[in-house]
């Protein structure tokens, strides 16, 4: 498949994609709408804008990959609509942007831009510079997300009292840290020095403004490697000409480059062009964290790191995989098994599961669900979005009640006509098996071309089918029956080497012990 990369990426995660057998193209941006398209994936830093105007140019796009963590140069939005996949890699750079944020710490606290600067004039100004010393002093950190939470891992070494504001996070999170959470104020109000980690969005845009500031202890420091546009930089710059903030570190801007800025007149501002994540170390990581997770999706792979779908990381994948695949199945096996449309749906977990997000799960029974009666494209993107614009409704149930099985995803459809349930289980941990349909009881492998049946449980039923299935040259892989009771009816689910025409269905369905029979595909 062709693999556009728009922007720099380390050679190792282009040899990735290369031994992978993908076609890698680097195109220059006048020339990425035409390179965009026949490929299927996209790999960009943070100098592209994918706007909705470029996905246009896009029809067979898939993923788009994100060698870094932030994705404000993606529109998310427009790429969920049309069912691509937006992927980044948030733990690639976490030590770098970690260690910039330090690296400004010290600088700000012992002023060693404008003592370097001093020497290279000639001057020699041991007095008149009185540094900071961090051991002692209370560290703010706004979000403690990654990069906040090894932060103050580094903070705490050297000494620091360290307080955090994030409302998304655990508390234990921050327990197991020995990182304080408090209110946004309390922390703006105490602490000596304030790091930012946060993500840029409507509830971090200039979140530091003038009202913000003016809460700050007397002379702090202010760092930010995140984002831009979380600082208000009008207001701050008022802050350092009055003193109120001794000193500033930015990494980032609200516009890139900084341009005009006022901030750039202060001697007192550290300010570098965006390199939180430009070590080496970083982009090798990044590039090749990209490139294994393109390859794996395009593979078939459930998505590691997805923005716009349920993320799944390489561990919880080990645990909820085989679950995914399952529940793909079953998605497909009730449809097809279904009298018309399902409006409603029901899935109940019970067993390990519970003990882990089951969103992805959940997307791949959509996905199941709805691609058997679609034509347009659907994938583990935008089946949540299209399930809704449909009218699906679709229940989630965790029950704790016991079973005959250790672990079970059950489907429950609802359609014009009646209900339908289907249930399925991993033997091993890892191999699928359906073991109901309806009230039925089976033990069916959901794979390949199954013939299931609802019948009278009388003698002549698997005469009859085998018999139909020899006629045309079918031959039958494996056969499971369920019943309800001696004499009354059952299911039978036979699995057969190739599919067979409605017409044969219907041949089979014209016996007076046939009550219905449905071909499936999985």
């Amino acid at each position: 498949m062709k693999v556009v990369v728009s922007d720099p990426l380390s050679s190792e995660g282009i040899a990735l994609l290369q031994a992978a057998g993908h076609q890698v193209v680097t195109p220059a941006a006048e020339e990425l709408p035409q390179a965009l398209a026949d490929a299927a994936a996209l790999i960009v830093r943070s100098a592209t804008r994918v706007t909705a105007k470029l996905l246009e140019a896009a029809p067979h796009l898939r993923v788009i990959g994100r060698a870094g963590a932030g994705v404000d140069n993606i529109d998310v939005a427009a790429a969920t609509r049309r069912g691509i996949l937006v992927m980044n890699t948030p733990g690639g750079n976490t030590v770098a942007a970690c260690e910039l944020t330090m690296a400004m710490m010290l600088a700000l606290a012992r002023r060693l831009p404008q003592l370097s600067a001093q020497v290279k004039a000639g001057a020699w100004p041991k007095k008149g510079f009185l540094g900071m010393e961090l051991q002692g002093k209370r560290l703010g950190i706004i979000g403690l997300g990654r990069i906040g939470s090894e932060v103050a891992r580094r903070a705490l070494a050297f000494g620091m009292g360290v307080v955090a504001y994030d409302p998304y996070v655990p508390k234990d999170h921050a327990r197991r840290l020995e990182v304080k959470l408090v209110p946004l104020d309390e922390l703006l109000a105490t602490s000596d020095v304030i790091t930012l980690h946060a993500p840029h969005g409507p509830d971090t845009a200039r979140l530091i403004d003038a009202a913000a500031i003016a809460k700050m202890k007397p002379c702090v420091l202010l760092i930010n490697c995140a984002r831009g546009g979380i600082i208000d930089e009008a207001a701050l710059a008022d802050a350092l000409r009055s003193g109120k903030v001794a000193g500033a570190a930015l990494d980032v801007f609200e516009h890139e480059p900084p341009t005009g800025s006022p901030l750039l007149a202060f001697e007192q501002v550290i300010a570098t062009p965006h390199v939180g994540a430009t070590t080496r170390e970083a982009q090798a990581t990044v590039a090749t964290q990209i490139a294994e997770q393109i390859v794996a999706f395009l593979r078939g792979e459930p998505p590691r790191n997805a923005v716009n779908a349920p993320a799944v990381d390489a561990e919880l994948l080990q645990v909820i995989g085989p679950y995914i695949d399952l529940g793909e199945r079953l998605g497909m096996l009730l449809v097809q098994l279904a009298d018309g449309p399902i409006e409603r749906l029901t899935v109940t977990y019970r067993g390990e599961m519970n003990d882990h997000d089951v969103r992805p799960i959940t997307t791949a029974i959509l996905k199941g669900v709805l691609q058997r009666a679609l034509t347009t494209p659907v994938n583990y993107v935008n089946a949540p979005v299209i399930a809704a614009e449909r009218g699906l409704k679709v229940d989630v149930v965790r029950s704790s009640a016991i079973e005959d099985f250790a672990n079970l995803i059950t489907l429950d459809g609802v359609t014009r006509q009646g209900r339908l349930s289907v249930a399925g289980t991993l033997f091993s941990r890892h191999t699928p098996r359906i073991v109901r349909i309806d009230d039925y009881r089976v033990d069916a492998a959901p794979a390949g071309h199954l013939l299931v049946t609802r019948n009278h449980d009388q003698p002549g039923v698997i005469a009859h089918v085998s018999a139909v299935l020899a006629e045309r040259g079918v031959n039958i892989a494996d056969m499971t029956c369920g019943r309800d009771r001696p004499g009354g009816t059952s299911t039978l689910v036979i699995s057969i080497d190739s599919p067979v025409s409605p017409q044969v269905v219907r041949q089979i369905e014209a016996s007076p012990l046939i009550l219905r029979a449905r071909l499936v595909s999985l």
